[in-house]
């Protein structure tokens, strides 16, 4: 099983490994796009205006431009040690111990703007790129990935299920065919129900460290709902999506 993680805006400062190595990632079949995104970042952050511009970002956000000129000389820490934010803080990794933080280290995964397709241990810098950012001269950043994350996502697929957790815009940087997917909605007292927003991240975040340090290895949807409902979670499933219900 792998859980499919978004990244996250906010991102850890420094590191203790060695610069950026694009070879040494995980998902070769992606170095190449991977090395253009980072020429670009590279060559935007010179243009501290078009680089604002680009990434939504104010002149207060200057320090992002800065991790981003330094991108191939910062220094690195794994991926799951890199992102921060809501989500992180409910998996909270660190806090796994012995076989449990043996299975996160394989079974977490993240998609990003920048790297595309990368796992718990991959090392990456600091650095400031988002599914919605728009790099001058370039489509879209789905229409960038697509041709080269999809298959990338559909080779992991026929070897292990696929618990989705990502949001809207990573989702389309490429999708996962059989991937389990996963929202989070909100029960009022009188069986209403709506949609969580800010909180959805630490649900999602909760889950995928059940998943990520349990015992089980789920191979569908009902299997991957055992687990979350034995860590105390309310699931409902529907075919090969999977609802979190919590209390308004």
């Amino acid at each position: 099983m792998i859980v499919l993680l978004p990244p996250s805006e906010t991102k850890r400062h420094g590191g203790d490994g060695p610069a950026l190595d694009l070879d040494s990632l995980s998902s070769p079949a992606l170095s190449d796009a991977r090395r253009d995104l980072v020429d670009d970042l590279v060559k935007l952050a010179a243009d501290p205006p078009a680089c604002r511009t680009a990434l939504g970002l104010s002149k207060s956000q200057d320090a992002e431009i800065e991790r981003n000129a330094a991108l191939c000389t910062s220094p690195t820490l794994p991926a799951i040690g890199r992102y921060t934010g809501v989500l992180y803080d409910a998996l909270d990794v660190e806090t796994l111990r012995g076989a449990a933080a043996t299975r996160a280290q394989h079974r977490l995964a993240v998609v990003s703007a920048l790297f595309g397709l990368i796992r718990a241990d991959d090392r990456i810098p600091a650095y400031r790129l988002s599914a919605g950012s728009k790099l001058p001269g370039r489509p879209t950043l789905a229409a960038f990935w697509k041709p080269t994350l999809e298959p990338a996502l559909a080779e992991i697929a026929d070897q292990e299920l696929v618990v989705d957790l990502r949001s809207g815009s990573y989702a389309a940087l490429g999708k996962v065919p059989g991937a389990v997917t996963v929202d989070v909605v909100a029960e009022h007292s009188d069986g209403r129900r709506s949609t969580v927003s800010h909180f959805n991240k630490a649900h999602k975040g909760r889950l995928a460290r059940a998943l990520a340090g349990s015992r089980a290895e789920p191979d569908d949807a009902a299997a991957v709902a055992a687990v979350a409902r034995r860590a105390g979670m309310r699931v409902e499933r529907r075919d090969s999506h999977l609802t979190v219900v919590v209390p308004a």
